[in-house]
């Protein structure tokens, strides 16, 4: 099974990123998976502008779009900005959503997120589910949510604190379990 991960955040120290390494690092240590982190930034797609589209799908789109469609399951990380989505993610699903086939359809997605803040980045994934269900991802119900993410990490980018990792074990290997069953039903 092939998971892709790619955070919301295009900061090179961002918090979702260090979660989103964390996450990568458990599903990779389980053996029977395969794991890629898709970095946005070094995408450098624009902002979504239908005279750009006009003239051509950025390369950025066109390469996120294939890391996309050649998963098996999506996990998304995704700061919180101004109490909703990360505008790099909704840009990013804006212009994937422009590809014929539109990657996302079917694919089972795990919205997770972190922010310095007490709800960690928990609105941002609520305003995150419309768009991606509107482009035909099949959202996991549940999501995870890093509250204080600026003291959650280790210096060797683990998270502290026990109970937060054990909740979100607990999510991955359901959403691992949800992803295979859907694959065998696609």
């Amino acid at each position: 099974m092939k998971f892709i991960l790619f955070s919301g955040s295009l900061r090179t120290g961002s918090l979702n990123k260090k979660l989103m390494h964390v996450i990568a690092r458990y599903i990779a240590s389980r053996g029977s998976c395969d794991v890629e982190v898709v970095d946005l930034k070094s995408l450098d797609i624009p902002v979504y502008d239908g005279d750009i589209e006009l003239a051509g799908l950025p390369d950025g789109v066109r390469r996120l779009g294939e890391h996309i469609a050649d998963a098996d399951a999506l996990i998304i990380t995704s700061p919180e900005y101004n109490g909703s989505i990360a505008s790099p993610l909704k840009n990013a699903i804006d212009w994937i959503s422009r590809l014929r086939p539109v990657p996302f359809e079917k694919k089972p997605t795990l919205l997770t997120g972190a922010s310095p803040g007490g709800f960690g980045s928990i609105r941002a994934l609520g305003h995150s589910r419309a768009p991606l269900e509107a482009v035909g991802c099949y959202l996991f119900p549940q999501s995870f949510g890093l509250a204080k993410a600026n003291e959650a990490f280790d210096e060797a980018g683990e998270l502290k604190d026990e109970a937060a990792t054990k909740r979100l074990y607990a999510l991955l290997e359901s959403y691992i379990e949800y992803a295979n069953k859907l694959k065998t039903v696609r």
